[in-house]
């Protein structure tokens, strides 16, 4: 599905072909209408802000908004499981979950970075993709609330994958989410301070701490094992890679 290449590349760090691309990523939305019409008009604010900024401005922006401030993460395990060694485990089930489907990732983004699901869910069919990214409705509706809280036109964004998603939050996943540290990208001093946490353990030694616990990772993950009985023929030829461009930030 193309919408979810779409809203992943609007999603992606601003880059130079990003800008002359605009008319036709707004087109393949329009024709594929996988969004409603009310929800391509929550993009029309962050397509208006991209025409209207130049490239160092934009990349600057992105930086302050999703690189400095910790409580607009775009890593999805950040806002369920902040620095706890649980995100470990939860980073291996997803990473799971995408070579179970016949994927491998070509990139050294974590599995968890939302423009790489999306990019993930985009070669999925329509149902599964629709599936997984409700797994995450609580995560999205929550980055929209505080980017509307900023005025950023992501949130637009964040509402229409929200619709995408076909999914309502659970009261106790939103109770989970790790809370707002109120801190803003210029303020350097307290970031330097929030970012002196404890290191965070991928790979098996992180299962143990996540031993009993139902993560967001193990739940994707569930979603692709196969019916009882049922036998998932192995892919021929060579797989598909799920690959993402990321350079350095500005």
């Amino acid at each position: 599905m193309k919408t979810f290449k779409v809203l992943s590349a609007l999603l992606s760090y601003p880059q130079a072909g990003l800008l002359p691309a605009l008319p036709e990523l707004e087109a393949v939305l329009s024709g594929e209408a996988l969004l409603s019409a009310s929800g391509r008009r929550l993009l029309q604010p962050l397509f208006d802000d991209l025409r209207a900024n130049d490239l160092t401005e934009l990349q600057e922006r992105y930086v302050f908004l999703f690189d400095r401030t910790r409580s607009l993460s775009l890593h999805l395990f950040e806002h369920v499981h902040g620095e706890s060694r649980d995100r470990g485990q939860a980073m291996v089930d997803l990473k799971g979950v995408y070579e179970e489907a016949g994927f491998a990732l070509a990139s050294s983004e974590l599995p968890d970075f939302i423009p790489l699901f999306l990019e993930f869910l985009s070669l999925r069919p329509a149902a599964e993709a629709v599936s997984f990214l409700g797994e995450t409705v609580h995560i999205l509706i929550t980055l929209a609330e505080r980017l509307e809280k900023r005025s950023s036109p992501y949130a637009g964004l964040f509402r229409g994958l929200i619709e995408l998603s076909r999914a309502r939050p659970k009261q106790e996943d939103l109770a989970a989410i790790v809370p707002d540290d109120g801190i803003e990208a210029d303020d350097l001093e307290a970031l330097d301070a929030v970012w002196e946490a404890e290191e965070v353990i991928f790979g098996p030694g992180a299962a143990e701490a996540a031993c009993g616990k139902e993560t967001l990772g193990s739940k994707l993950r569930a979603a692709t094992r196969p019916a009882a009985g049922v036998t998932v023929p192995k892919p021929v030829g060579p797989r598909p890679i799920v690959s993402h461009n990321n350079i350095p930030r500005a």
